[in-house]
């Protein structure tokens, strides 16, 4: 990559320069604190100050710190760490550091096309990476978001530079000829110890961020049946998914160790829905708002008002009330929540029994049609969520600029998507390990498929799958302009 960068300085200079202008736009303009980054900002803070990994009860700082689990540790030692250098609280450095590190991920996209492509590929990806505004956006919000694309995109790149190394790479599907069956090298190990490295920052992160695990050590489980069924020595591949793994879970020991001491249960990652232990989980709410709930607008306007804030029926969409039964049923059960605005265990359970009719009434709409409508509602939703246009930006109601604006947004996603779609479909030749980015893509889309809050930004740990993609259709394109 740096014989790239030196051959072609302006390119990279323009193109670095005009990235740092856009996250710089979104920095001064839109910068964004939510309530999630206050709880990451809180920990961060009890645990510089207090050495307590643990929330302010009450959100008053008289009151003592209770020791959590809700949030794996790794974007609060990331505040922590901001935090100690430049002040406590200091949202301005935390975002400033985010955007170092999303110019960095850029130039990693940049290098995975090229070991997966080629050079021109490399220079277009990192033309996409650096023009992205959902990238750049994100980069202004105290989110893990930034840092879970870069660890995700580095963790890609490691291990497409350590398949290079171990395979002689065939066209087409990527999937390789297998090489000679030798012991790994020292510099193979340590690229597949450096994969499963940033696969652990990933999970430190966000639970999900173990579903990269589960892509590599698929795509690596493939590799070794076929040495198997080549009659050819697997042993290094079979090592080399022993390091990732080794690599990628021992981070989580510690922290483990910590949970079964501190809070004397057993939890490797963290809650479901990051939850205290002697927290209500409305468990029959959330089964009933995924036997209806596709879109991102029904999860502002009514899954995160429980508890706490009412539900409006006149926002429930008609798919939620199947016939005057059950809309006599549910209509109830909301009015009952709306007088309290709490979930209590009985309330829950009514909630339980109208998913359970409504699931035995329609399952194949529950398990296969509803989900996949979401991740279709996830990749396609124009991603201005923590953005100035009205949740329902379609209607064109209050500002009509906005509107178009979040349009802009969603055609430009579109392009994004349809064109890393289009590379699949006509599988320009030379896309290398094209089954590890492709199968990961597939089995992040299929986990998101099961969550009942669709939100646009679970899939932009994709974009530098999608970016690569892309870049090799536009590749193609421009040698043949040529």
């Amino acid at each position: 990559m740096h014989s790239l960068i030196r051959e072609h300085r302006s390119f990279f200079l323009g193109a670095t320069l005009a990235a740092l202008a856009l996250r710089l736009f979104f920095f001064v303009y839109f910068p964004v604190v939510t309530d999630d980054s206050r709880v990451y900002a809180d920990l961060a803070t009890n645990w510089l100050q207090h050495g307590i990994y643990g929330q302010t009860q009450g959100g008053q700082p008289e009151k003592p710190t209770m020791p959590t689990d809700t949030r794996l540790p790794g974007y609060p030692a990331f505040l922590a760490g901001i935090f100690w250098l430049f002040g406590s609280g200091n949202v301005k450095a935390v975002l400033l550091t985010q955007i170092l590190f999303d110019l960095a991920t850029c130039l990693i996209v940049a290098d995975l096309a090229r070991r997966a492509i080629s050079e021109r590929a490399a220079r277009i990806a990192f033309v996409l990476a650096a023009l992205c505004p959902f990238l750049a956006n994100y980069a202004a919000v105290e989110l893990t978001e930034t840092l879970e694309i870069f660890f995700t995109a580095l963790a890609l790149d490691c291990a497409a530079a350590a398949l290079n190394r171990m395979y002689d790479a065939r066209v087409g599907m990527g999937i390789p000829s297998a090489s000679s069956g030798q012991a790994l090298d020292r510099s193979s190990r340590k690229l597949w110890a450096a994969t499963g490295a940033a696969i652990a920052a990933c999970i430190l992160l966000r639970p999900d961020g173990g579903i990269l695990l589960a892509a590599v050590a698929l795509y690596l489980a493939v590799l070794a049946w076929q040495r198997r069924t080549d009659g050819k020595n697997m042993a290094d591949v079979l090592v080399a998914g022993i390091i990732v793994a080794v690599f990628a879970l021992a981070p989580l020991v510690p922290w483990t160790i910590r949970n079964f001491r501190t809070l004397h249960h057993f939890q490797p990652l963290a809650p479901r829905y990051a939850t205290d232990a002697d927290e209500l989980v409305p468990r029959g709410f959330n089964r009933w708002v995924k036997t209806w709930i596709v879109d991102y607008v029904s999860v502002e306007e009514i899954y995160w008002n429980v508890p706490g804030d009412k539900i409006d029926p006149q926002k429930l969409p008609s798919r939620a009330l199947d016939n005057a039964t059950e809309r006599d049923r549910t209509l109830a059960a909301v009015a009952d929540y709306n007088e309290a605005q709490d979930m209590t265990p009985e309330l829950d359970a009514r909630f339980a029994n109208l998913a359970a009719d409504r699931i035995r009434a329609h399952p194949v709409r529950y398990y296969v049609v509803l989900p996949l409508l979401r991740v279709a509602d996830m990749w396609l939703h124009p991603r201005t969520e923590i953005l100035p246009p009205d949740v329902r930006w379609w209607e064109f109601n209050d500002d009509a600029p906005r509107s178009f604006a979040a349009v802009g947004f969603g055609l430009l996603n579109l392009a994004y998507v349809a064109t890393a779609l289009l590379a699949l479909v006509r599988r320009p030749p030379g896309i290398r390990w094209a089954g590890l980015l492709v199968g990961f893509l597939l089995l992040r889309s299929a986990f998101l498929g099961t969550l009942e809050n669709p939100e646009p930004r679970y899939t932009l740990e994709c974009y530098p799958v999608v970016i690569v993609l892309a870049s090799s259709l536009l590749a193609q394109r421009n040698r043949q302009a040529e």
